[in-house]
């Protein structure tokens, strides 16, 4: 049953309070302007007989005796195999010009999947891209981050796993994207042909902040329903410091006290309630999260970097336009090395990294002046190809071929005693013994 209320006690930005009872948080009402115009709204507080709404689209407009009707039930979004090659707003409404999309209504913001009915992630998801897959695997069901900062190529990044991933569906939560970004998203799907597996959720930096706060609820919710019909599904989150910055905004709006550097007490909760969503789901698909978290002026213990740590299993550090071999971390990757992937991956893996490090260190050596040693022009030989082989992220290489490319670069950098990997390992991949 709706109820029908005509008391605005207040408007204040994208919020407004309304004296009204048996309202539940969430609920969706419309406001009905006097020119009959009609725009949507969710319950954001209800204390005693005032309820606060968050309004979608500005309060310009709105008058103290319009109406607010709610409409019994929270947000939803539409479910269906019509999404895939769609673009949606931060409401579910599509933004492509294309017909009105029908199919299952399924609420957003549920709790996480249940866990008696996951599994323990042991399947791989490849991207291709060799600082990934060889080095930090994508574990499927995984949450993981990419922290950065603003001007690095992490959309790029993320474009790029899009067209690469095995995964059967890729669904895009796009926040405060200026419309170059949103662009180059449609352009490059439509490029690579990946577009009819791809939705997009999309919020433009021009738009309500509210809107903001629904694309991750509006993409984990198809992406759940997908995946419980089998499907694999890998969600690309850019960027969740906007998300972050406008729970912010609102709750400097409804004067809430502020807890480090103006953020509200909640944001922990607020983040893990969406990568949580993460799952592998028994006897049927999964859910696998890959975010961008830029972190403001680099620094990793600003609260969204810091508490993004505690919930997910790792991050990508990008800068300087690479994925850094040392600062990132996949803590899932020991599920799939050498238990799905070849039994030499975590042997050679392990070997690049650590001379790759004791290349930086003779690298040091030559910046002040030291004379090098042939082990150090060696290293410094090896570093340069390792950047080119393997940190590019413009190399696009299966998983395989990777390895086999890592092996031909230590054997051609060094010889085989010096590197320190298993005799069992070495005679079966090192190519002096595979000719």
């Amino acid at each position: 049953m709706r109820k029908i209320y005509d008391r605005i006690l207040d408007m204040r930005g994208n919020l407004i309070t309304v004296a009204a009872v048996g309202v539940a948080l969430g609920e969706v009402a419309r406001v009905r302007k006097r020119d009959g115009t009609e725009i949507y709204a969710s319950v954001l507080r209800v204390k005693e007989e005032e309820v606060t709404l968050q309004v979608f689209e500005s309060t310009r407009g709105i008058s103290t005796g319009d109406q607010v009707i709610f409409l019994g039930h929270a947000l939803e979004a539409t479910a269906t195999s019509q999404l895939l090659g769609r673009r949606l707003n931060g409401k579910g409404e599509p933004i492509d010009m294309g017909p009105e999309i029908i199919g299952e209504n399924i609420a957003i913001g549920q709790p996480s999947f249940n866990p008696t009915k996951r599994q323990i992630p042991h399947d791989l998801v490849r991207t291709n891209i060799p600082m990934i897959d060889l080095f930090n695997c994508l574990v499927k069901s995984q949450k993981i981050p990419i922290f950065s900062v603003a001007g690095e190529p992490y959309n790029a990044l993320l474009m790029r796993i899009a067209n690469q991933t095995d995964a059967d569906i890729v669904v895009l939560g796009g926040m405060g994207l200026r419309f170059d970004d949103y662009q180059a998203f449609i352009d490059n799907a439509e490029r690579s042909g990946s577009m009819g597996k791809t939705v997009m959720f999309i919020h433009r930096a021009t738009e309500s902040p509210v809107e903001c706060l629904l694309v991750p609820d509006m993409a984990l919710a198809v992406a759940e329903k997908f995946a419980l019909e089998g499907k694999n599904v890998l969600v690309l989150l850019t960027d969740m410091t906007a998300f972050a910055d406008a729970i912010k905004e609102i709750a400097i709006t409804m004067d809430q006290i502020p807890s480090n550097r103006g953020y509200p007490g909640s944001l922990y909760s607020d983040l893990a309630a969406r990568y949580e969503k993460a799952v592998d789901i028994e006897g049927s698909g999964s859910i696998t999260i890959l975010s961008v978290t830029t972190m403001p002026g680099g620094d990793v213990t600003h609260p969204i970097p810091d508490n993004t740590g505690y919930i997910t299993e790792g991050q990508f550090y990008l800068h300087g336009g690479v994925i850094d071999p040392f600062g990132s971390l996949s803590r899932l990757k020991q599920q799939v090395i050498g238990k799905v992937t070849r039994e030499d991956h975590g042997e050679l893996a392990n070997t690049m990294i650590r001379l790759y490090a004791d290349s930086k260190k003779a690298r040091e050596r030559e910046a002040m002046g030291f004379r090098l040693s042939r082990w150090d022009e060696k290293l410094l030989h090896y570093s340069v190809l390792f950047e080119e082989r393997m940190m590019d992220l413009q190399v696009n290489l299966p998983l395989e071929e990777a390895l086999d490319l890592g092996w031909h670069t230590l054997a051609e950098c060094f010889d085989l005693e010096e590197v320190g990997v298993k005799r069992a390992i070495a005679e079966k991949y090192w190519p002096l013994y595979r000719r």
